[in-house]
């Protein structure tokens, strides 16, 4: 049954005025009758439309500088009351509570309020009460009364207004509804995080939505839940997938580390650099880097953190890759890129990322702080007698970010700040050296005087071992293993110089 009802009265209190004007001239064309306070009243006389205010209704005046305007029985029994409950009609007549057929409501704007800076004081007289009062309420009683809960249903709802002179089926007024109580609980979000200090809960609304082709794969359904015009801006290609956006955030986390720093080029797949090098130009930075492994290169991701010239561009487009991301690009450089029609460019924007990581888990969620330590020379401490040379510790620092960077268990095998190979995602950590060290011969990497990064301590010195004999000569690691020493005897004896940061880098 569509429970079809006509509007023939309404409640308007927006803070935005954008876009009213049409809805309050349909609905003055449709005699509905119009109840208002403040500066939507006003906002409603200077089109030259009749609007009853509130406190005619109400009987008592706008309070408090405003605070209190539509907290009153008559407002809100006009709103609940049930028009099939011979009670509740018989209340309205008593008291002469007008029936309100529709509620249109904007609510102040907290979060903009909080983004911008503001003082606590302006923040909080931007937590509206009555708005949100009156956007439950209509919500609640959807099967008589349509509630529009923010400026962004306008259109929609003159559509409705207009096509249909005035009359809504219930499956529209419920589906309004859910868009409230959308509204309502994300404004309530938004405040209580604002306040929470000690309360170990987790709240987290997302209001902008991308419906993604699929998700990892073709029979998953996917979607983000985010804003990525805030991250980049698109300057060509198709849209991203599921599994762009993984390898994205992940070339985005790892190229955060080098920001500021001479010009560094990563080629990500599957969320791990397959390529990685720092140098004088980002051509030659983007030339060391393929080297590293140029098979998995294919279809990956590529991101630089310093403008990507002509020159740089015409090598990447020998190659067929997803995804290049900058902060920016030359006018050649980018005609040479959109040489490929599906190809993705992004300039990446300069803002700030959360501070917290969330992935389900088992009927819940795991919820934990970013790992924002980046390793640095004043945090080492030297294990073994033989030191690291200059050169070495460069290099040490380099892997070490790359290696947090880098799926665990992991090892990464660096030389003049060039990723040589990396061994990633494996069950043990010998696993993942002998994989980094067959992958670097495999491309024909010379491993003598590269250094060795451990996203985690070495629980026995079977790792040094092996990387002694393949030529490795420093190494950088977490330590805290019980059998720490078995390790630093095996560098002490064989000429290694080991550091230790004290901080492990698992990614999991």
């Amino acid at each position: 049954m569509s429970n079809p009802k006509t509007i023939k009265s309404a409640l308007i209190s927006v803070f935005h005025k954008d876009g009213l004007e049409p809805i309050v001239r349909k609905l003055n064309e449709l005699n509905v009758t119009i109840y208002s306070t403040g500066g939507t009243e006003n906002f409603i006389k200077d089109l030259g439309i009749s609007v009853i205010p509130v406190d005619e209704v109400t009987s008592y005046p706008s309070i408090l500088g405003g605070r209190v305007k539509t907290l009153h029985p008559k407002v809100f029994g006009g709103i609940l009351n049930r028009q099939d409950n011979p009670s509740d009609a018989t209340e309205l007549a008593e008291f002469n509570i007008p029936q309100i057929d529709l509620v249109i409501v904007d609510l102040y704007p907290f979060e903009k309020t909080v983004a911008s800076g503001a003082p606590e004081q302006d923040i909080v007289e931007k937590i509206d009460i009555g708005g949100i009062s009156l956007i439950r309420a209509a919500a609640k009683n959807f099967k008589d009364t349509f509630i529009v809960s923010s400026m962004d249903q306008y259109d929609r709802f003159l559509s409705i207004l207009s096509e249909n002179h005035g009359e809504t089926t219930i499956a529209t007024r419920k589906q309004f509804a859910s868009k409230a109580f959308n509204i309502s609980s994300h404004y309530d979000t938004a405040i209580f995080n604002y306040f929470n200090e000690d309360e170990i809960v987790y709240k987290a609304s997302e209001q902008n939505s991308k419906v993604l082709r699929y998700g990892e794969n073709p029979h998953q359904k996917g979607y983000f839940f985010g804003d990525l015009e805030a991250m980049f801006d698109k300057l060509h290609g198709k849209e991203l997938s599921y599994n762009n956006l993984l390898d994205v955030d992940a070339a985005v986390n790892l190229i955060n580390e080098f920001k500021g720093e001479a010009p560094t080029f990563a080629i990500l797949k599957h969320n791990n650099a397959c390529g990685f090098a720092q140098r004088e130009t980002i051509s030659q930075a983007y030339t060391d880097a393929l080297a590293g492994d140029p098979v998995s290169a294919f279809g990956g991701v590529l991101i630089a953190n310093t403008e990507i010239d002509v020159e740089t561009a015409e090598k990447i487009h020998t190659l067929f890759c997803e995804v290049v991301i900058a902060p920016s690009f030359s006018e050649d450089a980018l005609a040479i890129l959109k040489g490929k029609k599906n190809r993705i460019i992004l300039i990446q924007k300069d803002i700030e990322l959360p501070t917290t990581t969330v992935r389900t888990c088992l009927n819940g969620s795991l919820v934990q702080d970013k790992d924002s330590i980046t390793d640095k020379l004043s945090d080492l401490k030297y294990a073994t007698e033989n030191k690291p040379t200059q050169s070495e510790l460069d290099d040490l620092l380099f892997a070490s970010k790359l290696c947090k960077n880098t799926k665990s268990n992991t090892i990464i095998l660096v030389k003049n700040k060039q990723l040589l190979a990396g061994g990633t995602g494996q069950t043990s950590r010998v696993d993942a050296l002998n994989q980094a060290i067959e992958k670097a011969n495999s491309f024909k990497f010379d491993l003598n005087g590269c250094v060795m990064a451990s996203d985690a301590f070495f629980p026995f010195p079977d790792c040094v071992e092996i990387a002694d004999k393949a030529g490795i000569k420093s190494v950088i690691q977490p330590g805290g293993s019980i059998k720490d020493q078995l390790s630093i005897d095996y560098c002490n004896e064989n000429n290694i110089s080991m550091v230790m940061t004290g901080i492990r880098h698992f990614k999991h």
